[in-house]
């Protein structure tokens, strides 16, 4: 996938994960998209290794759905590193 393709899905998906992931707000619209990014490439990755697929071929659901799954791991995770509690009512 191009890297336009890859900074669009992982926008979505960081934009996604911002709804999805509650108690976290000091991140912002903005941090969410940059670690949306990060996501889809963590979740594309690890997506692919498991079931074989590739998740890298253009911008549809299943690659828009992985790229969610690995920006919320990637907020989750950097909610953990930082130590902030998490207040909100998320779903996570």
């Amino acid at each position: 996938m191009s890297i336009i393709a890859w900074l669009v899905v992982g926008a979505i998906a960081g934009w996604l994960a911002g709804f999805l992931v509650r108690g976290d707000e000091g991140l912002g619209v903005i941090g969410h998209i940059v670690l949306g990014i990060v996501g889809a490439l963590v979740g594309g990755f690890l997506f692919g290794l498991i079931t074989g697929d590739d998740y890298t071929t253009g911008i549809n659901i299943g690659t828009i759905v992985v790229a969610t799954i690995g920006a919320v791991l990637v907020v989750v995770v950097v909610g953990l590193i930082r130590g902030g509690t998490r207040t909100g009512r998320g779903a996570i």
